[in-house]
């Protein structure tokens, strides 16, 4: 097995700082345009109006700018989460579990959300193939913190009533699945190629609404127990 390369960060001038972030949106907005394939450090370069050479003081390879979008990804997606999560409000003590099973709802939507309205990010965040998170160890450090974040906000919902059954991993996993799984659809999939006509947010209402709707009836059974 090869050994790992993590990728030395550069430490940014206010100047080499600007156009390092001038390589990334033009990256970004490469991959949003024509897709992952076209993305190569020359293409970059002109993009971003440099030299050919001005991306690889910033990027030794490719797969370093891929890493550094994955990390842009999972902070904006940790952000997201947390200020929906947030923004669901806590009516009384009596309403705990409601207030529980709406921010369960709240971080699935904020997920698929994210994932329509930065697809770059979200087409690398979760591709080994094209970020071995050995060789990125910001974009895995972020990536932990997006996960972390979530298991939180689940271990909250269960403190709070919403039955973990058979166990709050699996929990966590269903909310993850059932999000990740509508945001393909919506992305690449048949919901959003072949109903081009349906709005993405009436796939996400529909869809989260039945999420809210199971978790609701999960407390309710568990209360007649």
């Amino acid at each position: 097995m090869a050994p790992s390369r993590a990728r030395p960060s550069v430490p940014p001038s206010s100047e080499s700082g600007e156009l390092r972030s001038k390589i990334l949106l033009a990256s970004v907005a490469l991959i949003e345009e024509q897709g992952l394939a076209r993305l190569s450090m020359r293409e970059v370069a002109r993009r971003a109006g440099v030299t050919h050479q001005a991306p690889y003081h910033y990027f030794p390879d490719r797969e370093a700018i891929l890493g550094e979008i994955a990390a842009q990804g999972f902070r904006m997606l940790t952000a997201a989460v947390v200020q929906a999560v947030e923004a669901v409000p806590c009516v009384s003590e009596r309403q705990d579990q409601h207030v529980a099973t709406a921010r369960l709802a709240a971080l699935a939507r904020a997920y698929v959300e994210f994932a329509c309205q930065h697809r770059a990010h979200f087409r690398i965040m979760f591709r080994p193939e094209l970020v071995d998170m050995d060789n990125c160890p910001v974009a895995r450090a972020q990536g932990s913190e997006a996960a972390q974040t979530v298991q939180r906000i689940v271990h909250e919902a269960v403190a709070a009533g919403v039955p973990a059954l058979p166990s709050e991993v699996a929990l966590r996993h269903l909310i993850w699945s059932l999000s990740h799984g509508l945001a393909c659809l919506l992305l690449d999939g048949p919901l959003g190629h072949k109903q081009p006509g349906v709005p993405p947010s009436e796939h996400i209402d529909a869809v989260l609404g039945a999420l809210q709707g199971l978790l609701e009836a999960s407390v309710a059974q568990a209360a007649k127990r």
